[in-house]
């Protein structure tokens, strides 16, 4: 039997699947991607030294191939990561988003409940499906308290619109037709393999290479920070251990500031290259126009995980950031090969006038 993983060779689901192959267990997997600009094989092991990994080029909301992988494959568990996930593009252009997080997210949900119920006892009661999902979609908190499972949806972007529209059609099909679906909603990730378009690595290279370091509005927004690691040994416990119907908030319980987490990079990367001819890296900082409807401040408890999935953090934001950057820097020809496209670093989410 195989778990088949929607959105594989994208960020966090790449470190789900290298995490998954390390380990000994001879469970096999089979990824689905359709290796848009986020999603790219070098993020992979290779193929053809990785037996019990299949990768299927394919969109996830193609409803007949995913039915033919389920039944291919023999199927035992979907983790689904397959998403757009910047907000800044769903700002530029909200239609992808609806397409992949929404459609796909359903077409996912059909094929999996019809593959599902002609499935034999006991694998029919063994069935899980995890929806990887984000804690956007509970808006934005204000000086106090921290967000957890029960805490009202009020998404303020299209990206966090179209994540808490999936989340509930997964909630729906869990609750109407009993699909053993089990929701995760997650803190920012960091860490190696993100594509620069995301704030961590997007500083990190840009100081690098002696560019500006944007930083949006006054950079008080915070963020609670996860190490994709944790996020994804979370996400293995959920598979395991998680109930049906349940969700599970993953927080890095470390709440940090844009600009603090901007200052940090630069003073890793002094250290790290104490060569580079622009130092210290805070000279680049650049403050610009904020982004529309940006949230203030998110926080998450994982309190929850924590007690029913026995999951604990293993990564400090001080030694993971350190790691990460580090691994950007030794890493060149992996981003150039993932950003040889028309993305090169230029800001996003300015659609029209705004």
């Amino acid at each position: 039997m195989t778990i088949l993983v929607t959105g594989g060779a994208g960020f966090i689901g790449s470190c789900f699947v290298r995490q998954w192959l390390s380990d000994e267990s001879p469970e096999p997997l089979v990824v689905l991607d359709k290796l848009t600009y986020a999603g790219n094989l070098d993020s992979l092991p290779a193929l053809d030294s990785s037996p019990r990994l299949a990768f299927q080029l394919g969109d996830v909301a193609d409803g007949r191939l995913l039915a033919e992988l389920l039944r291919r494959h023999d199927v035992r568990a979907v983790v689904h990561f397959a998403a757009e996930s910047h907000v800044d593009r769903s700002i530029d252009g909200p239609a992808p988003f609806v397409q992949t997080n929404v459609v796909g997210t359903f077409q996912l949900l059909e094929a999996t409940l019809e593959y599902w119920l002609q499935l034999p006892e006991p694998r029919r009661s063994a069935f899980r499906l995890v929806h990887v999902s984000t804690d956007e979609v509970y808006g934005s908190l204000g000086d106090q308290g921290r967000f957890c499972e029960r805490s009202p949806y009020a998404p303020n972007s299209p990206y966090a619109a179209s994540k808490a529209a999936a989340d509930h059609f997964v909630r729906a099909y869990q609750r109407t037709y009993g699909l053993p679906a089990i929701i995760t909603n997650c803190s920012n990730n960091y860490g190696p393999y993100q594509f620069p378009e995301k704030l961590i690595p997007l500083v990190t290279l840009n100081a690098l290479e002696g560019r500006p370091l944007p930083v949006y509005g006054d950079g008080g927004h915070v963020r609670d920070w996860l190490h994709v690691e944790d996020h994804c040994r979370a996400l293995r416990l959920a598979l395991e251990r998680g109930e049906p119907g349940e969700v599970y908030n993953l927080g890095g319980n470390c709440e940090l500031a844009n600009l603090e987490v901007v200052r940090a990079i630069c003073r890793t990367v002094d250290r790290l290259r104490p060569d580079l001819p622009h130092l210290p890296c805070e000279v680049l900082i650049r403050f610009v126009p904020d982004r529309p409807g940006h949230d203030r401040r998110y926080a998450v408890d994982s309190s929850k995980a924590e007690q029913r999935l026995g999951w604990r953090r293993k990564h400090d934001f001080t030694s993971g950031l350190e790691m990460t950057v580090r691994w950007y820097l030794e890493h060149g020809d992996w981003v150039r090969r993932v950003t040889s496209g028309t993305y090169q670093r230029q800001r996003l989410g300015q659609r029209g006038d705004l």
